[in-house]
């Protein structure tokens, strides 16, 4: 008999689960959720689903993931769509996300990069061209010979 999955869970659907009393090192990859309520000591974890961090949780590995949320401890980076620090959850490192929600009484310390479409340097005016003289009275580049 085969063991071939099918079909694959449900993104929100927890698949693994590394329990209060365990520890984990190493590279860990799921096609389904991830709830981590003991102890990881560096790695990768990374899913199409979501990464739960418990209150009694700690962790110290890089993270890739659509919504990673927050309630215990983690020092890495994180690489998601969304993350989620939560009331008591504490954070050190580096997230690079399009939506991040930040409740009372969590702590934060690090980078955080938002991204999305938006332009890098929305408020700088276009450079002129090299050719471009600037007049003074009217502000505005105007070409050679004008």
């Amino acid at each position: 008999m085969a063991f071939r999955r099918q079909s694959r869970p449900a993104p929100d659907q927890i698949e693994v689960v590394i329990g209060q009393r365990a520890t984990f090192n190493g590279n860990l990859r799921s096609d389904g959720s991830i709830r981590l309520d003991g102890t990881v000591e560096g790695g990768l974890i990374e899913t199409p689903g979501n990464v739960l961090i418990t209150e009694r949780a700690r962790v110290m590995a890089e993270i890739q993931a659509k919504t990673v949320s927050i309630a215990g401890a983690y020092k890495g980076a994180i690489t998601a769509e969304r993350v989620e620090l939560l009331e008591g959850g504490r954070l050190w490192g580096t997230i690079k996300v399009s939506s991040f929600l930040l409740d009372d009484g969590a702590h934060f310390q690090g980078e955080l990069i938002m991204q999305g479409a938006v332009d890098d340097e929305p408020l700088l005016m276009p450079r002129p061209d090299a050719d471009e003289k600037i007049s003074v009275e009217e502000g505005q580049p105007r070409k050679p010979g004008s």
